[in-house]
């Protein structure tokens, strides 16, 4: 059965080209502006969509100095969880006209909820589907509440098992809902390029019979395009106008002529896959002409046995192939054959061979 998966009339399968999410994130700074900007640059890269994320500091932690509410490490290191999602929240009085703006200039925009109420705002928004987080792929009343929205779910797999990817899954599928994309992903920030395991791409495919993809945060665009190779069709990015703005996801953004690049190029990838036949293509048929065969290079009279000298195999190819050669040594001359002349069975009597 051909996997299918459509989102916004747009349909993603096996054999459909790569669909490219821009992903905002935090790369607004605060500012409604530039994230009115970052979609409409999105649009003009090439991208298939565009992907906001839906939460306040409170949906997501509480304000506490404890240690357990501290970043150690990494690129937000030394952090306070709550200070950090209220530095980087895409405020719920933005989506009405973040929405709206998408679908005024024509593209796709869609969110990640961080809990019900998020979900509930998406839904008052007609948001065409929903993106899990890694960190929340074991939240699975948070996931049961997106599949009952009957919308497609993309799911992001970084620090998940095996077994947490097939519940969360699972969790979706018995909300009788089966639009269903599994993105590999590493959790790291940015990711090492040595450390991405684009294999697993191959794994998710294996287990789960699912279309997959890859949530990439490593530094440009190699992973991305040999994801597509490996049969990711989807591909997520994180998307900033400018690096130089900061910014807490900024040092591992794609900037917009960046997008436009892995846009084209995971395409290209894409184009070049084909459809795993060994045959001749139409472009090929023309060089046949350069493949070798079995041409006279010395004038031969008629009933003249052909001799291993009379013969050659060379370019081009439009006498006899080169395995039928011990059939023309030996048979004689059916009539007078020129110099230069492509061998064919019409030209030799093969039946009795004197040079063989």
């Amino acid at each position: 059965m051909k996997n299918e998966v459509i989102i916004d009339n747009k349909i993603i399968s096996d054999s459909s080209e790569p669909y490219i999410i821009a992903e905002v994130s935090a790369n607004h700074n605060g500012s409604l502006k530039t994230a009115l900007d970052t979609i409409l640059a999105a649009k003009q890269a090439g991208a298939s969509a565009v992907k906001i994320q839906s939460y306040t500091p409170d949906t997501m932690t509480i304000d506490c100095d404890k240690n357990d509410f501290l970043i150690e490490g990494g690129l937000w290191d030394g952090e306070n969880l709550y200070g950090l999602y209220e530095k980087a929240h895409t405020p719920f009085s933005w989506h009405k006209a973040l929405f709206n703006y998408a679908k005024e200039i024509g593209i796709t925009l869609f969110s990640t909820p961080f809990d019900n109420t998020a979900v509930d705002l998406l839904e008052s928004l007609d948001c065409p589907a929903y993106k899990i987080a890694s960190f929340e792929i074991t939240d699975i009343p948070l996931i049961e509440r997106i599949a009952q929205t009957g919308k497609p779910i993309i799911i992001s797999t970084g620090l998940a098992t095996l077994d947490e990817v097939k519940e969360a899954v699972e969790t979706i599928k018995k909300q009788n809902n089966n639009k269903i994309i599994v993105l590999h992903c590493i959790s790291a920030y940015p990711t090492p390029i040595e450390k991405m395991n684009l294999k697993s791409i191959l794994t998710l495919q294996n287990h789960f019979n699912l279309l997959t993809g890859l949530s990439d945060h490593s530094i440009g665009t190699a992973a991305a395009n040999t994801s597509v190779a490996l049969g990711a069709r989807v591909i997520e990015k994180h998307f900033i106008l400018d690096r130089n703005q900061g910014g807490p996801d900024s040092s591992f953004s794609i900037e917009p002529s960046e997008l436009n690049e892995l846009i084209n190029t995971c395409n290209q990838t894409w184009a070049s896959l084909g459809s795993g036949d060994i045959t001749t293509t139409n472009e090929e048929s023309p060089n046949k002409k350069f493949r070798r065969s079995i041409y006279a290079v010395r004038d031969i009279a008629q009933g003249q046995v052909i001799t291993e000298e009379d013969v050659k195999i060379i370019r081009p190819g439009f006498g006899l192939a080169p395995k039928h050669i011990k059939n023309v040594v030996g048979s004689t001359a059916c009539q007078a054959i020129e110099r230069g002349t492509a061998l064919s069975f019409s030209l030799i009597d093969a039946t009795d061979k004197k040079g063989n």
